[in-house]
């Protein structure tokens, strides 16, 4: 929970999903031990951030820097 927090505050909005339809949401990217890549959706609501979904990036759909899908 540590690590999805610290991205959650410190990591990069690579993606923005104005138009969801849960409502406003982003993909962040950030780091976790050893520099391992994590993504995190999460939604903004009025009173809280609910985390949509949590996953480690599979290296084959994102470019090496893990900011952008790629079709490999």
């Amino acid at each position: 929970m540590k690590r999805l927090r610290r991205v959650v505050e410190s990591g990069d909005i690579i993606e923005d999903y104005s138009e969801d339809v849960r409502g406003h949401s982003c993909l962040i990217l950030g780091f976790g031990t050893k520099q391992r890549p994590i993504h995190v959706v999460c939604l903004s609501k009025e009173v809280y951030l609910a985390i949509i979904t949590a996953y480690l990036p599979a290296p084959r759909l994102w470019a090496d820097d893990f900011k952008k899908r790629v079709n490999r």
